[in-house]
């Protein structure tokens, strides 16, 4: 097949494995069937299960970096097959957990490094086979990753109905290591300097060089960078890992109301990502995260004035926090294989994922800590805005960073 048809083939397959390892961000309508169900066996009460989202989130950038590493060496394939193991069996695992440690161990820790090494792989060989679409590249790959929460909090909301949570895990985790798996077969590496489709204007736009990681680490753009990315995420991150537990608590919503709420912020979450992606090829990265933070500030400040009885500003301040969060995930991609090469791409983004990391655990630590000290979630969403207008503030510095391409 003609690789520039062929291109497109593994492109679908990476969509399908990026929707299978972004079941990750459903944790919220797990976390709290399984917390009454450990309370239950355990006898001791637990009311809070964070902490498994945010090692999940926190050890992701380890296998994104050491399976970049091997995917530059061996390509995609067998990169994947290890993360659809590693991720089915955590998932799996997760249905057999008769503790917190244990739940940490396959959730947090299985689930967490084998969706970190399918999500790396794959949106850096998706960028590299895109040089002329590199944001929608990323973009398209990364929204399935968050339309993964649009679909499975469904799932599970309706399998929770009819099977205790223990058999869900089981499930889900047999059927999505299978697809992952599979799909693997079917991705490739691309060529060695591909450039098919590249205008030359826009091979142009190319950084002059390559960059290793240990050249990228030795630049200041390379941490202005991961400080950005990591207030672009924060919000996100800080809302996703207890949307369902917000919504009940700060709006009184029913469980299964809170099952909407977190499929319409996956919804807009994924909406960012596509719109982003594709954005950015024509505004540049720092044009359309200029926007991204724009919007990110004006969510924070609804959620913190929302209340039980004005559920629309709940409503509206969610979707534009998930479509903030998601535009910097949908741009951060090609964004990093813009500014530092293509060819080292996979490490060079999974070093720099490690801003989303620490959105990943500084975001739930956060807002425990506030809802903890104040009994309310509300001035979190005060701390989100204020990251936001640190984002613009280091958007207007990376602009006029002779490193970035816009």
């Amino acid at each position: 097949m003609d690789i520039m048809k062929k291109r497109w083939l593994i492109l679908i397959a990476s969509c399908f494995v990026t929707l299978c390892v972004g079941s990750l961000y459903a944790w919220s309508v797990f976390a709290s069937p399984m917390s009454a169900y450990l309370s239950e066996l355990t006898g001791k009460e637990i009311t809070s299960l964070a902490i498994v989202f945010t090692v999940a989130n926190a050890v992701g950038p380890i296998t994104m970096i050491t399976g970049g590493g091997f995917n530059d060496r061996i390509g995609p394939k067998w990169v994947l097959v290890v993360a659809g193991v590693l991720f089915g069996a955590g998932m799996i695992g997760s249905g057999f957990a008769t503790s917190v440690p244990m739940l940490i161990v396959t959730y947090g820790l299985g689930v967490g490094l084998g969706c970190g090494m399918a999500y790396g792989t794959i949106v850096s060989n998706a960028v590299k086979f895109f040089p002329d679409k590199s944001g929608f590249a990323g973009g398209i790959t990364t929204a399935c990753y968050g339309g993964s929460s649009i679909i499975v909090p469904l799932i599970a909301t309706a399998m929770l109905k009819t099977m205790p949570v223990t058999t869900a895990f089981k499930i889900l985790g047999g059927v999505m290591g299978a697809v992952i798996i599979l799909s693997a077969f079917v991705i490739e590496a691309a060529p060695a300097g591909f450039t098919a489709g590249m205008k030359t204007s826009t091979a142009g736009a190319a950084p002059a060089r390559d960059m290793s990681w240990r050249e990228m680490l030795g630049t200041k753009t390379f941490f202005f960078m991961l400080l950005t990315l990591t207030c672009g995420a924060f919000a996100g991150m800080m809302i996703i890992s207890q949307a369902s537990p917000i919504a009940q608590q700060m709006m009184n919503f029913s469980p299964e109301k809170a099952a909407f709420v977190v499929s319409l912020l996956a919804l807009f979450n994924m909406l960012g990502r596509l719109a982003s992606g594709m954005l950015s090829d024509r505004l540049g990265a720092c044009g359309t995260m200029r926007l991204t933070f724009g919007i990110s500030i004006i969510a924070g400040v609804m959620l913190f004035f929302c209340r039980e009885s004005v559920p629309f500003l709940f409503y509206l301040g969610l979707a534009l926090a998930g479509f903030g969060f998601g535009s910097i995930m949908g741009i951060y991609p090609g964004f990093t294989a813009k500014t530092f090469g293509r060819k080292n791409n996979s490490v060079n983004y999974g070093i720099m994922f490690i801003g989303f990391a620490l959105a990943g655990i500084l975001g739930p630590m956060i807002m425990n800590a506030i809802k903890g000290s104040t009994g309310q979630f509300q001035p979190a969403f005060l701390v989100a805005a204020a990251l936001g207008v640190l984002g613009e503030i280091l958007i207007a510095i990376l602009s006029k960073d002779p490193l970035i391409s816009n």
